[in-house]
């Protein structure tokens, strides 16, 4: 024994495959990622069976290739992590069946980890010093919370949204305007060449739950603005419209975050999540932060998507507080987060 934890980690909850190799829950011996977007790009968003199918035929060789790549073999793991849920129920599967099979045949320790948990635990791969308790902010494709990380794996949930996440409403968004799937990258990227206050929206506020998050009404807001143009027969400048609705949702996501970094005396604010690799959010909460004395974290581009280095980083400390997953690890899609 060389005196290091080194994690194998399997990520499979919706369009990535991965697999990472991760050390002591900090350093990255192998990152393997194989997206299927140009596959779903087609149908113009993740088709389930198809990102099931697609699983299988990859996860044997980006597993293979992490241990390559991190210079190992199976049986030099201390223990093999997977994703379980939230997720797409197929997808998840694959990758539990997966980590189940291997951790029998070496056998080694298994341990299910949630999606959301990963996604804020990819702050400690390049932010070693962030130590709870801080503010996580969530916001990807599936979800957009407001937590307080009390510790490790321990989280108080201030606020979530209550429709559409703020990932969903970007892709609902792009679709409506021509830009296509990926709608994130591609409203973020159009959004450099216009206007952000050309179209003034209002910002959806949840009655009686001040952190909580609705992005429908302004996706209803950039439908009926469309609708209205096409009615007067005015042509619609999609880059102000982007940039516009970008500028909204980031307004939204800062005011939320500052709030509660206010109300609970919290000077570190950790962002995670496939949407906070959006250049304008990032400048956004570099702003608010340093206007306000906050301190940021925010994960590069690479950590923020799906990826399995996350999951090797949240493995490592459920490993170090004694959680072992049973052969009974199932898929939970709609697992909620602090649920075991």
């Amino acid at each position: 024994m060389d005196g290091h934890i080194d994690i194998l980690a399997i990520e499979s909850s919706c369009d990535e495959t991965a697999a990472a190799v991760v050390r002591d829950g900090y350093t990255v011996l192998s990152n393997v990622i194989y997206s299927q977007i140009d596959m779903h790009t087609v149908y113009g968003g993740v088709v389930p069976e198809l990102a099931s199918r697609a699983h299988i035929e990859k996860i044997n060789y980006v597993i293979q290739k992490a241990l390559d790549d991190a210079g190992m073999q199976l049986k030099d793991t201390d223990a093999i992590a997977v994703t379980y849920g939230p997720g797409l129920v197929g997808a998840l599967l694959v990758g539990v069946a997966e980590a189940k099979a291997i951790a029998w045949a070496a056998k080694k320790p298994l341990i299910g980890v949630h999606h959301i948990e990963g996604h804020i635990s990819a702050n400690y791969i390049e932010h070693p010093d962030l130590v709870p308790p801080y503010l996580g902010l969530i916001v990807s494709g599936g979800h957009t919370h407001l937590v307080i990380v009390e510790d490790w794996a321990k989280f108080r949930i201030l606020g979530r949204t209550v429709d559409d996440a703020a990932g969903e409403a970007f892709d609902k968004v792009a679709r409506a305007i021509g830009l296509g799937y990926p709608g994130g990258p591609k409203i973020d990227k159009i959004s450099k060449e216009g206007n952000p206050n050309a179209v003034r929206f209002t910002k959806a506020k949840v009655n009686g739950s001040e952190y909580d998050f609705s992005f429908s009404g302004l996706k209803s807001a950039v439908l009926n603005y469309l609708n209205q143009a096409e009615m007067k027969h005015e042509e619609v400048n999609r880059a102000d419209l982007a940039a516009s609705f970008q500028k909204s949702v980031v307004d939204v996501i800062c005011e939320h975050t500052l709030k509660a970094a206010k109300d609970y005396g919290i000077k570190n604010v950790a962002v995670a999540g496939g949407v906070a690799s959006n250049s304008g959010l990032r400048e956004g909460l570099r702003q608010m932060c340093d206007a306000n004395g906050l301190r940021l974290f925010i994960p590069s581009p690479i950590y923020c998507t799906d990826n399995a280095v996350m999951i090797g980083a949240a493995a490592f400390h459920e490993y170090e507080a004694g959680t072992r997953s049973g052969w009974d690890l199932n898929a939970v899609p709609g697992l909620k987060l602090g649920e075991k």
